[in-house]
């Protein structure tokens, strides 16, 4: 016991404080603050003392504290549903990295499933005052949108849109086509889609490109759909698609954990060889589309591409509030590997 009958511990521990900085480098603690903000006064002769002190000390800014003075957190919330899924974890580690380079501090809200848990994600994320709140695709609820609103903060959606929000968006139909096209050239006629339950705007988008145009050129389109877009997902469509008499020849997947899901299950169950009996194509890219087992076809959506575009609307929206809402929509690349027959030319 200490003589004020409080416990010590040599666990408990305490940062270094301007104070102590102030005391070893001899200058006042005003000083010190002047020394860590941009544009403040103070010499250069006493802010090299003040910097080796602080390097000595092992000093760090409170930017927690410093936010609250100034009514300014610096914390951007990232709210999504399942982050650790496919191409929305490569996205959430994209977005994360680019805020922080930014100067920003990203907070990763899990709205979960239940309503427990979408209640303690809209308290955390409007609880600490985030300056600015990216939702990323998926289904988190149109709460999260209206309480951003009435916070008056600004809003960016990823892979969807909302009203008088900006967006960053894939062109999700030009992809569908595009796939269409890719398979018919390959002199495929039995088409499949398969897609999820769930019917997530870029679900509904790149179906409906790819059902267009492939009925543009006469070929009619099987749906498969699982209940999730995830790899379970993809077994469930296969296991719709596969089961009938008339078996599709080619599918285009919503997503490349669907295509993997897909593609074992053809292979054990339905044993059709990829490509000779079955072509398939996915979406997203993520590292696992390259790998041997998969070899997949697949459309390129570069995650550090929508970060940047992400963070860019986030700086425009900050400096001028009052602006219409800007809605980008970024192309993609179909990146062909091992799971599609090579396409001859399919003539528009």
């Amino acid at each position: 016991m200490s003589s004020k009958g409080k416990k010590s511990s040599k666990d408990d521990k305490q940062y270094v404080s301007a104070l102590q900085v102030a005391k070893h480098a001899g200058v006042s603690r005003s000083a010190v603050s002047r020394a860590f903000t941009p544009g403040a006064s103070v010499s250069a002769k006493k802010r090299v003392k003040i910097l080796e002190a602080a390097e000595a000390l092992g000093y760090q800014v409170n930017d927690l504290a410093r936010g609250l003075l100034a009514r300014k957190s610096r914390l951007v919330g990232l709210v999504v549903t399942n982050p650790e899924l496919g191409y929305r974890s490569h996205l959430v580690a994209a977005l994360t990295k680019a805020l922080i380079h930014r100067g920003s501090v990203p907070i990763v809200i899990n709205t979960g499933r239940t309503e427990e848990e979408l209640v303690a994600a809209q308290k955390t994320l409007f609880g600490y005052r985030a300056e600015a709140t990216i939702i990323l695709s998926g289904s988190p609820p149109s709460s999260f949108v209206d309480l951003a609103r009435r916070n008056g903060q600004p809003l960016i959606v990823l892979g969807r849109s909302e009203t008088g929000a900006d967006d960053v968006n894939i062109d999700n139909k030009g992809a569908g086509r595009e796939a269409a096209r890719f398979f018919l050239a390959g002199g495929h006629r039995r088409l499949a889609f398969a897609g999820a339950l769930s019917r997530t705007p870029t679900t509904v988008e790149r179906e409906y490109g790819f059902r267009q145009e492939a009925e543009r050129h006469g070929a009619a389109v099987m749906i498969g759909n699982g209940s999730n877009s995830n790899y379970a997902g993809g077994q469930e469509a296969a296991q719709q698609l596969f089961s009938g008499e008339t078996r599709p020849d080619a599918v285009f997947c919503v997503n490349d954990l669907v295509a993997f899901g897909l593609i074992d299950y053809a292979r054990r169950h339905a044993r059709m060889s990829i490509p000779d009996d079955l072509s398939v194509i996915g979406f997203d890219d993520i590292p696992e589309a390259a790998w041997d087992a998969y070899n997949l076809t697949t459309f390129k959506q570069d995650a550090s591409v929508m970060a940047a575009h992400a963070v860019a609307l986030l700086d425009r929206r900050e400096a001028d509030p009052d602006h219409p809402p800007v809605h980008e929509r970024l192309s993609t690349r179909l990146i062909q590997r091992a799971s599609t027959r090579v396409a001859a030319a399919l003539h528009p």
